[in-house]
């Protein structure tokens, strides 16, 4: 019979402690990582408010050259986040919009005209609206829209990513992400062929060869 899965040990928590809690001491894969590195599941947490205070207080007070890195919560590509009305927000994005008003259009991107976006640079002079071919052209000018391993942020090998595409299907994305250690947005974003786009497709084609018939009559 199939272990079934359990929640977060954590009071208030909806996370999954996966099968039957086991191997993270009933907790979720967030408050198992707080444990391990800082003895309690509820150590290392950012305050209530301080995400907010520090945007308005510290990043549109900041009039400085130089990048401002946020020192909170990043998405799987290293661009600052934060939460607004429980939904995750890029930060370039409001801050783009408080110095430079709305988007031209809501594919405009915030772009970084220091090509640190990558490294949470949330600095109110280094962003500008721009197309996204606007905006990949100046990655490729930077050196930061590198494929695969060669992007200085990348977490995982090429094996990896191999391996999550096999995978796919037949593991939930959770299960997949705390195997790798990544978030499942990440593994999401593999999967769907919006990240490492030459290893799924590559996937792809191997998957179509092997359904065509072999030989002929």
């Amino acid at each position: 019979m199939a272990e079934t899965f359990k929640p977060c040990s954590e009071d208030g928590c909806n996370g999954n402690a996966g099968h039957s809690a086991r191997g993270r001491n009933g907790y979720c894969s967030r408050h198992y990582q707080r444990m391990k590195k800082h003895g309690s599941p509820l150590a290392g947490r950012t305050a209530e408010g301080e995400p907010a205070r520090f945007l308005a207080e510290v990043v549109m007070t900041y009039d400085g050259d130089r990048c401002l890195e946020w020192p909170f919560n990043r998405n799987s590509a290293g661009y600052g986040m934060i939460r607004r009305e429980g939904v995750g927000v890029l930060v370039s994005r409001l801050v783009c919009e408080a110095v430079n008003g709305p988007a031209p259009t809501p594919r405009h991107d915030a772009a970084h005209t220091c090509g640190k976006g990558h490294m949470a640079c949330c600095a109110k002079s280094h962003l500008l609206w721009k197309s996204r071919a606007e905006n990949m052209a100046d990655m490729l000018l930077h050196g930061t829209n590198r494929p695969g391993e060669q992007n200085p942020c990348s977490k995982l090998s090429e094996a990896d990513v191999k391996q999550i595409l096999a995978e796919k299907g037949k593991m939930s994305l959770p299960q997949t992400a705390a195997r790798f250690g990544v978030s499942r947005s990440n593994i999401w974003m593999i999967q769907s062929g919006k990240t490492w786009r030459h290893l799924a497709v590559a996937s792809l084609a191997e998957q179509q060869a092997a359904m065509r018939p072999q030989g002929g009559a």
